[in-house]
């Protein structure tokens, strides 16, 4: 894919170059291709082959370019998958124990310090 890329961006230079070259020198050029003026409709035909160039070269060019991102992340997941792996096998996880809590009923009074409650006291 990036070398049809790479064709398509030479292609489109070298059609874009050329008629540069030929519009540039038409007074000499226009004679061998038995052309005496440039015409709209020639012009428009020139401009439509150059505009479908320039789409199959971006097309082509953002075409290489999710394939390569696409590429990118499966290598990324990857290397994260090995990652945790590694770790997995650097840090054994030790098995946690159950903590046996006794059934209570929770009480109204959930506090079990010996602290007074709160008292508002108000300036009157």
């Amino acid at each position: 894919m990036k070398k049809l890329h790479q064709i398509l961006q030479i292609a489109l230079l070298v059609y874009f170059g050329a008629f540069l070259i030929f519009f540039i020198a038409f007074d000499t050029l226009g004679g061998i291709f038995g052309m005496e003026e440039i015409t709209s409709d020639s012009m428009v035909t020139v401009i439509m082959i150059g505009l479908i160039l320039f789409l199959a070269a971006w097309g082509s060019s953002y075409a290489a370019y999710s394939s390569l991102s696409s590429q990118i992340k499966k290598m990324e997941s990857e290397t994260h998958a090995l990652k945790a792996k590694i770790y997995d096998f650097e840090h054994p996880a030790a098995p946690a124990k159950p903590i046996a809590r006794p059934a209570t009923k929770p009480t109204q009074d959930s506090d079990q310090s010996n602290i007074a409650p709160r008292q508002n006291f108000t300036d009157e």
